[in-house]
């Protein structure tokens, strides 16, 4: 069938889009004026580039509730920031707890390090709905325990997790959240919430471009630099500088990139979390209501309230869950996402592996429009 009507985007967990126009222009602008390579000289460029990259610093670390800016790094996405922090903060072994709802960017880097006998790995049991007992985490806390990891919105189901319960019960463990899902859309204060390592990324909530992320460190939190080499800083030696943010961000840095990414920022800013929050539970719950009444459909995750994100996983009875995705694609120009969703562990804890589920994430560019020619084209899917 030929396509009416312009494409429509509902794929936003794995990349948000549009981006707000402030972005583009910030990049631009940029890419144009500036040699874009801060702290290696002292010339006019790299002065100008240096602002644009501790103005940004500075920005997100107010944003993220980080009283010290120096501990705000920047990295190339969500994952790196993970495997820093993992690798980092389990030089020395441990024990581990992880939610049942971790993507692969927290699971892959654990299986590796628990193959090699570097740690002993605890997965909390998670409901069918994706929740998260903060009191599974009491009962195999141990003395050893040196992290504990949650994933603070699914990608799968868009289930919240209660990191601040789960924080209070931590003892002298350290707490990583993964904030990929939920930064930019939930506020997350670190030193409110007591999290000792926030890893973030920019292509997501934050409504930058792709290959900016970070990470936080909390007070008193410290790990060896991940890589290492020019930062601009202590030339002079031929080590790697021993104070943040410099010892973590060798090789010059994405600062076209990460205006943008403060320039999505502060589009978030001045629209606030709260309109962005309610703009996306409007538009999941009518989706949610509109599938209610879809013959056939299976819903996995909990109904629209304070525990839930914009994302919606469903399966079709009788349709395979690429088909379903592939036709709302070829037939009705929908963009969506379907199989596991690199989070292996969170279908199995929901009982959707290993097929997985067809997955709708919205954003705060989507309409009401949307949502409706989307359940319209999943109702005639469904009935043929």
């Amino acid at each position: 069938m030929s396509i009416s009507r312009p494409p429509v985007y509902l794929d936003n967990a794995a990349t948000s889009f549009p981006k707000p126009p402030q972005v583009a222009q910030v990049m631009a602008a940029l890419l144009r004026s500036t040699a874009l390579s801060p702290g290696r000289a002292a010339h006019a460029f790299s002065l100008a580039a240096g602002r644009e990259i501790f103005a940004a610093r500075e920005q997100l670390a107010r944003f993220f509730g980080c009283p010290d800016s120096s501990r705000l790094i920047f990295t190339a996405n969500v994952t790196e920031a993970l495997n820093v922090g993992l690798f980092g903060l389990l030089n020395e072994g441990g024990h581990v707890i992880a939610s049942g709802m971790e993507h692969n960017s927290v699971m892959r880097p654990l299986r590796h390090l628990e193959a090699r006998g570097r740690i002993t790995l605890s997965v909390l049991a998670a409901s069918l709905t994706g929740e998260t007992d903060p009191a599974e985490v009491a009962k195999v806390l141990r003395r050893d325990t040196r992290l504990i990891v949650v994933n603070h919105v699914s990608n799968v189901t868009g289930t919240v997790a209660p990191i601040a319960e789960i924080g209070a019960l931590k003892g002298g463990a350290l707490l990583v959240v993964d904030a990929a899902q939920s930064a930019g859309v939930l506020p997350l204060d670190v030193t409110a919430l007591g999290i000792d390592f926030l890893a973030f990324t920019g292509h997501k909530g934050l409504l930058g471009p792709t290959g900016t992320g970070g990470f936080v460190l909390g007070p008193g939190v410290e790990l060896p630099p991940f890589k290492m080499g020019g930062t601009g800083s202590a030339s002079e030696f031929e080590v790697q500088p021993d104070f943040a943010p410099d010892c973590y961000e060798a090789g010059t840095p994405n600062t076209m990139g990460i205006a943008g990414l403060a320039a999505g920022v502060r589009f978030i800013e001045e629209t606030g979390l709260a309109a962005i929050r309610n703009h996306e539970l409007a538009l999941t719950r009518r989706f949610l209501d509109g599938l209610s009444r879809i013959a056939g459909v299976i819903v996995y995750g909990l109904p629209v309230d304070a525990n839930r994100g914009a994302v919606v996983s469903f399966r079709l009875a009788g349709k395979e869950v690429d088909e379903v995705a592939y036709r709302l694609d070829r037939d009705f120009g929908i963009m969506v996402r379907a199989g596991l969703h690199c989070a292996p562990l969170a279908h199995r804890s929901i009982g959707t592996f290993p097929e997985g589920t067809v997955r709708v994430s919205f954003g705060f560019f989507n309409t009401m429009d949307e949502v409706e020619y989307c359940l319209d084209a999943l109702a005639r899917i469904a009935g043929n």
